[in-house]
């Protein structure tokens, strides 16, 4: 699939009023090595710290980053944090060779997505498989990114995220980044019965595949959540980041790996 690219990234192309910043990294141009190769971005992973403190300073001069993005330990959950909000964590700059324990590397909040409204606040979720969705409002007003695999899609995460972005769902526009195809993704009939309790029309995103098992659209079931939340305009998805090996890192593929990363920002 094309898509526009800019030094190692993937632009979203979506109608995001001028004020809204987005980007979706691809594996390469970092300096971790093995499985991480090579520009992985997450500490949780069991890469190298200053590796991937080395790989976030490139991450942020690549994008021109206004300042040190909102990192989370991820937990297939449905909590996204308000970072407007008085009580917010905030994000701390890593040094070039940081300790263990001690650093923003090891200690972000839990959470599965982030909300702003913000200037130079970046939000950001990391992926490799599971899926990123980004938002923003029709005015430039507020942003968010989400991360989104099965657990956190039945559960209710992208509805936790559209609620927190405290407007209209119709006044959101919603981006669906790299994530595993359908013809890559095989899950039991324990995930089609999850969606299916929620959405009986749901089954429509699951093929059945020669073993008795269902090959999952994740993008479809996002874009169906979506819609169930209230929000009409959805664009982007259609990659595979299992199948291709060049452009992303995949956990499905071969694990452990690095994990790419989409942020979204507000500019000043």
């Amino acid at each position: 699939m094309k898509f526009p690219k800019r030094n190692g990234v993937i632009l979203p192309d979506w109608p995001a009023p001028a004020p809204v910043r987005a980007a979706s990294t691809l594996r390469a141009g970092g300096v971790s090595r093995g499985s991480y190769a090579s520009l992985n971005l997450s500490a949780g992973v069991g890469d190298d710290e200053a590796n991937v403190a080395r790989n976030r300073r490139i991450f942020a001069e690549m994008l021109d980053l206004p300042t040190e993005p909102m990192w989370l330990r991820q937990v297939h959950g449905i909590r996204v944090l308000d970072l407007d909000r008085a009580d917010a964590p905030s994000a701390t700059p890593h040094s070039g060779q940081p300790s263990p324990g001690s650093s923003s590397l090891s200690q972000p909040p839990a959470a599965d997505g982030s909300v702003t409204s913000r200037p130079g606040r970046p939000c950001v979720v990391l992926t490799a498989d599971c899926l990123p969705v980004l938002l923003c409002d029709t005015l430039g007003t507020r942003v968010g990114a989400v991360h989104a695999g099965w657990r956190g899609l039945a559960g209710g995460v992208l509805e936790s995220a559209v609620r927190c972005m405290g407007v209209d769902p119709v006044q959101l526009l919603a981006w669906i980044g790299p994530g595993i195809g359908q013809g890559a993704y095989e899950v039991g009939g324990e995930v089609l019965e999850r969606f299916a309790a929620i959405d009986r029309d749901a089954a429509r995103c699951f093929a059945a595949n020669s073993k008795g098992r269902w090959q999952a659209d994740l993008d479809g079931l996002a874009r169906r959540r979506l819609q169930a939340a209230g929000v009409r305009a959805v664009h982007g998805a259609g990659w595979c980041t299992h199948t291709d090996s060049e452009r992303f890192f995949s956990h499905r593929r071969k694990a452990p790996c690095g994990r790419m990363a989409t942020v979204i920002w507000l500019e000043s």
